[in-house]
């Protein structure tokens, strides 16, 4: 049966071995499709007692000669990669309709099932990813690779797509007044001008602050990484005028088009530091893969806070006391905080204080550490936000609360952690 059906796809000949033996691709193991057609071909032969002859491959009216290209695309494409640092890669092919058509036929004629093996795509993926690899060296990925390379059949052009490359980290920011990310003034849409004039509410500049966690680290990667730009992601964000001190908040920086895609890490820890002068600290800076996006952007964390807070008249020891025992453990309701109100939904939150303590400096002044649910309001949590917060401190005490500063001093994942190796990759070299 099986040398019948070769039989019949040789009667349309001229067909190149490669597509004689893509039909029968499920047929056995351990040949390419290559080998495959040329056992076939050679079978019939014998079979038949006939001279053996195989016509020229490039006169193959199904593939019209592509699966003879199968080294030269691949030496194309190592030579379109030299200058780009990655480890892992896929192949892709635009296949003309004509070469998919005269596949279709040939099955067709041939009185196979249409779908019978395996299509010429896949076969020219394989064949030239095959080869690439063995050239530079470097590892297949299906799922998620490093770069992409597509072969344009129909326009004989070679595409090479550099996926992101990702450095995880975590960030300190000492210095209060410093958004987490660019701040575009919204009187002129970060444009500078008002109608041609210098914009007043950010003096031209286009930005309600001249420095972000954002400015002073993603340019740093993006330079070490030789990208054209980077996204700054980060774990929750804290409060303009709040520090974020101690373990650091994690974030990930994302670099489109990366040439270089392991840079020296420590060197790129110390530039970001150096530049920054106080202002912002990394340390633990990872290479990462693009799940480590969605992890630090979406995973629960808790976050541990320190608060330097002023009453509005003077209260006891025990009074505050009870106050933070009774907040000890508490469900919180926050209504959207008046402050954010204007960019976000009016909705009732319900958070969890998981722990609270606090010292009195002086019967008008203390300072309160607080650990709570990711999303629980701490300014509010103290000063009630005009009863929009049940319960609060100043509600408790009966006393107005005022947040003098406020510091972030742990972000840290309820289940687990950021840090998951899962979610973080080595460099193929030591530096």
């Amino acid at each position: 049966m099986l040398l019948d059906d070769a039989r019949a796809v040789l009667a349309q000949s001229p067909v190149c071995d490669s597509c004689l033996g893509r039909p029968f691709a499920d047929r056995s193991h351990g040949l390419t499709v290559a080998e495959r057609g040329r056992a076939l071909r050679v079978a019939v032969a014998l079979a038949e007692d006939e001279p053996f002859e195989a016509p020229d491959p490039e006169d193959c009216w199904v593939c019209e000669g592509h699966c003879t290209q199968f080294d030269a695309w691949a030496t194309r494409a190592a030579n379109d990669l030299a200058d780009i640092t990655f480890e892992t890669y896929q192949v892709g092919t635009r296949v003309p309709p004509l070469i998919e058509e005269n596949e279709r036929l040939l099955r067709e004629d041939a009185g196979l099932d249409p779908d019978a093996g395996e299509a010429f795509k896949a076969e020219f993926n394989r064949e030239v990813g095959r080869r690439l690899g063995a050239m530079l060296e470097v590892e297949v990925d299906f799922d998620r690779s490093d770069v992409l390379v597509i072969c344009d059949l129909a326009s004989d052009i070679l595409e090479v797509q550099i996926n992101p490359a990702f450095v995880y980290g975590r960030y300190r920011k000492l210095e209060r007044d410093i958004p987490q990310t660019e701040w575009p003034c919204r009187e002129c849409h970060g444009s500078g001008t008002v109608e041609g004039e210098p914009c007043a509410h950010c003096g031209g500049s286009g930005y309600l602050y001249e420095h972000s966690v954002e400015q002073y680290v993603a340019p740093h990667v993006q330079d070490a990484m030789d990208g054209t730009d980077a996204l700054f992601h980060g774990a929750g964000r804290e409060d303009v005028d709040a520090r974020m001190l101690d373990t650091g908040r994690p974030f990930v920086v994302e670099v489109k088009h990366p040439y270089e895609r392991f840079p020296d890490l420590e060197a790129l820890e110390a530039a970001i530091n150096d530049q920054a002068d106080g202002a912002v600290e990394v340390d633990g800076l990872r290479f990462a893969t693009h799940e480590m996006v969605e992890r630090v952007k979406e995973l629960e964390a808790n976050k541990t806070y320190r608060a330097t807070i002023e009453f509005e008249a003077a209260v006891t020891p025990e009074a505050l006391g009870d106050a933070l025992e009774e907040l000890e453990g508490a469900t919180i309701e926050q209504r959207t905080p008046d402050r954010v109100s204007h960019r976000r939904a009016d909705l009732v939150r319900t958070r969890a204080v998981h722990a609270i303590s606090g010292d009195l400096e002086d019967d008008r002044h203390a300072t309160i550490e607080v650990e709570g649910a990711g999303g629980l309001y701490i300014k509010e949590l103290l000063h009630g936000d005009d009863g929009r917060t049940e319960p609060s401190l100043a509600g408790l005490l009966g006393v107005d609360v005022t947040v003098t500063a406020l510091d972030v001093i742990a972000v840290e994942a309820e289940e687990g952690t950021f840090e998951d190796p899962a979610f973080l990759r080595e460099p193929p070299r030591a530096f």
